[in-house]
């Protein structure tokens, strides 16, 4: 008996075992007997070629070896929503209960969690009672009947769709239409097709704030052709796509608050120009997009721009920028709070990984967390100051003086050091005195005579020690252990200022230097253990 096939079989998506494809061709193959299915696989390697055989080319692959034919019993086309729904969470007639276990997925860097089976077992039978639903690699490929999943879950806030067999957006709508309070929604994994011209706008996503189509294939252009039906979505992840040009959002994702373009390959970045005028967005994820830099063009040497008035955080680690001016195009932007910009080639340009991260505080004024780090009104206070006496020598070279009617640095110079005309009000102008003889990073070659001190042996007497300030708390420790016989991880250590007597600070983070903490000559070190 032959196997079934689908009426609409060609172009769906199946899987065969743990692989995935999209069926190209449906038909016979000369001069083998009955139905064959060619099928373009997502992994290459489960390919055989290219949809050709014995020289007659009967589909087309994006890869020279991405194609095989297959017999239709092979392949699995997938189940309704429902179906699946009732066989993660064991509540099918045919079978008892099955013990699942909770099910966490990442959208961007917000995890959701979806409630498995552990936790609904009480709820057998009572699908409307769900809230939260994974069906991820549960081979979905269509709605089902229609109205079903509307009267048999009628609560369910909460879709993860990923990874299964569904071949089109229109079954998504299909799905969704039928779920009236939906507000999370994965359907990331599914290479399926979207709407190429603007179709009816479904009322089906009325209610969405947070949408997931990571590896799914769409383009800008289709997104922005779904998003009409998308009024009030707060968070949109796109990775891997292979989006290299956007389009300026017109009238849709005026409400978005998070979007992640990470891992595709963008044009350059002036493309960003095209989306920075999305009112509301708060935080844009830019990782391995293959930008070099980015700019903002209508703003001047210490001005905000236009651009982006709402976001406060960016991620452009993983990414070709090399030159500092985009460090410097940065601050440009009037909400930025938090930054991350690991593994950019800019970043080698300084060897002392310390005076790297003080350069981009100096650059950014109104940085808080760089690179998952908080940024403490000390540090910053130190960045600043130190930034001003590094760069005050050439400062002085371009035309900088601390009298304001000769200072006139130059065009050059502001176009480096645009926030350096700001650190002068805020701190004063360095004068030549205070710059002559000094080695620029005076943060690295500045010793500390310290009085070390253990209250709880009174009889040991104070020792004095001279101290670089870029020690860590964890050098010091070890330096104490061998001073005092104490092993150095059991040590607490805190300080007495000369200024302010009886005020003792701790230095409780073991690998920040003791610049950190403002400790100056003549201060005094408390060992307790």
């Amino acid at each position: 008996m032959a196997a079934w096939v689908p009426p609409d079989a060609l172009g769906r998506r199946v899987s065969c075992g743990t692989d995935y494809g999209t069926v190209r061709y449906v038909g016979s193959v000369s001069p083998t007997a009955g139905i064959w299915l060619g099928v373009e696989w997502d992994d290459p390697q489960r390919g055989k070629h290219d949809g050709s055989y014995e020289g007659t080319q009967y589909f087309k692959c994006k890869h020279p070896r991405g194609g095989s034919f297959i017999r239709p019993n092979k392949a699995n086309f997938g189940v309704d929503f429902l179906t699946a729904v009732k066989d993660r969470y064991g509540l099918n007639d045919k079978q008892d209960v099955q013990h699942g276990t909770g099910n966490t997925v990442v959208f961007g860097t917000k995890a959701v969690e979806f409630v498995g089976m552990d936790s609904v077992a009480e709820h057998q039978r009572q699908l409307n009672k769900l809230v939260d639903i994974s069906v991820r690699e549960c081979a979905v490929s269509h709605a089902g009947q229609e109205e079903e999943i509307s009267r048999t879950c009628a609560n369910m806030r909460h879709i993860n769709l990923s990874k299964n067999l569904i071949s089109s957006w229109e079954t998504v709508v299909a799905i969704a239409s039928q779920v009236q309070k939906l507000e999370t929604l994965n359907v990331s994994e599914n290479k399926m097709r979207f709407p190429s011209t603007s179709t009816f706008i479904s009322n089906a996503f009325s209610n969405l704030k947070v949408l997931a189509l990571n590896q799914t294939e769409i383009t800008w252009t289709e997104v922005l052709l779904c998003a009409q039906g998308w009024p009030v979505l707060e968070e949109l992840y796109l990775s891997s796509n292979n989006i290299t040009v956007l389009e300026r959002p017109d009238n849709v994702l005026q409400t978005l608050k998070l979007l992640d373009l990470s891992d595709n390959q963008l044009l350059d970045g002036n493309q960003l120009h095209l989306i920075a005028q999305l009112p509301r967005l708060e935080q844009l994820i830019l990782r391995n997009t293959g930008i070099s830099s980015m700019h903002f063009p209508d703003a001047g040497f210490g001005c905000k721009t236009k651009m982006f008035p709402s976001l406060k955080r960016l991620a452009i680690n993983d990414n070709k920028i090399s030159q500092w001016s985009t460090i410097n195009e940065l601050d440009k932007l009037p909400s930025l709070r938090a930054l991350q910009c690991n593994n950019n080639p800019f970043m080698d340009t300084e060897k002392n990984p310390e005076t790297l991260i003080q350069l981009i505080i100096a650059k950014i004024s109104q940085l808080e967390v760089l690179n998952n780090c908080e940024i403490l009104p000390a540090e910053r206070r130190g960045a600043e100051l130190d930034y001003r006496k590094i760069f005050g020598n050439d400062w002085l070279k371009a035309g900088g003086h601390w009298n304001p009617e000769k200072n006139k640095p130059s065009e050059e110079f502001l176009a480096a050091h645009p926030r350096y005309p700001s650190l002068c009000l805020k701190y004063g102008a360095p004068e030549e005195g205070e710059l002559k003889g000094r080695q620029p990073l005076t943060l690295k070659n500045q010793l500390l005579t310290l009085t070390i001190k253990c209250p709880e042996k009174p009889d040991q007497k104070p020792v004095e020690k001279k101290l670089p300030e870029s020690m860590t708390i964890q050098k010091v420790k070890g330096l104490l252990y061998r001073l005092f016989k104490i092993p150095g991880s059991e040590l607490k250590l805190s300080y007495e200022s000369s200024k302010l007597e009886g005020k003792e600070v701790e230095l409780d983070n073991d690998l920040k230097p003791l610049q950190f903490y403002s400790i100056e000559s003549g201060d005094c070190v408390l060992v307790r253990w």
